[in-house]
């Protein structure tokens, strides 16, 4: 599980620099990178909406360890 955990925190911090640089400059990268509106950059978007919700168990874990 610790290598899903890792994979889906990696898709979701390249799916929050991809926000960032909507947010700060009108610029999609992996719309760029893709295309618009094509299966690749949808199945981006869903594979990194799936690694945020992955990601979610992560409010749960102990980290004091």
């Amino acid at each position: 599980m610790a290598t899903l955990q890792k994979v889906a925190l990696v898709l979701t911090i390249i799916g929050a620099i991809n926000w960032g640089l909507i947010g700060l400059f009108d610029f999609n990268l992996v719309s760029a990178l893709f295309g618009d509106e094509n299966v690749i950059t949808r199945i981006i978007y869903v594979l990194v909406g799936i690694a945020g919700i992955i990601n979610v168990g992560l409010l749960f874990e102990d980290f004091d360890d």
